[in-house]
């Protein structure tokens, strides 16, 4: 995608005032090139059948209910008891439930931010905009999943980061100028 971006902005400027033919230009390219758009998608679709296991599995499984697992987060089927309205458990206070959003939920929405800035920007603004959104989207939509759901998101989000740091600097992407 690095070398076919030069190619895409000089479409982007030959076909400014017509979307649908800038959209053609850009999947002509892209059979051209060999390139499959909707290969991003292929790491997240083999990720998310653990996602729902996990999920069940902390959801059903009773022996895995109270049992401490490590600092603040004291059960991996219960959601992160620490919220920014009593200092990440520091205050014996429970603010309301639409108000805890704690410390690993924050951490993985970080993550999720980190990661997106590793990939190339998408030239539209509008895709842009939403996948800035989505992040904190995200963070919102899962801080009241098990603490186990939120802390496997987020080791899959660093690990994922860090794989892709290492192909990174082993695979060096010639630009085409």
């Amino acid at each position: 995608m690095k070398i076919l971006q030069p190619e895409m902005a000089r479409l982007k400027e030959v076909h400014k005032d017509d979307k649908m033919k800038l959209q053609q230009a850009i999947m002509q390219l892209y059979k051209k090139e060999g390139v499959n758009p909707v290969s991003g998608c292929v790491p997240i679709l083999i990720s998310i059948p653990f996602f729902f296991a996990i999920y069940k599995m902390l959801f059903v499984t009773i022996e895995m209910r109270h049992q401490p697992f490590f600092g603040w987060i004291k059960d991996l089927s219960e959601k992160d008891p620490t919220s920014i309205f009593n200092l990440f458990g520091l205050i014996p206070w429970s603010p309301p439930d639409f108000l805890i959003i704690g410390a690993l939920p924050v951490l993985m929405g970080l993550t999720m931010w980190a990661q997106q800035k590793l990939n190339p920007a998408p030239q539209d603004d509008i895709q842009k905009k939403i996948f800035m959104f989505f992040p904190v989207f995200l963070t919102v939509i899962l801080a009241p999943f098990p603490s186990g759901l939120v802390l496997y998101w987020t080791a899959n989000n660093i690990l994922t980061m860090a794989q892709q740091y290492v192909i990174m600097k082993r695979t060096t992407v010639k630009t085409s100028q």
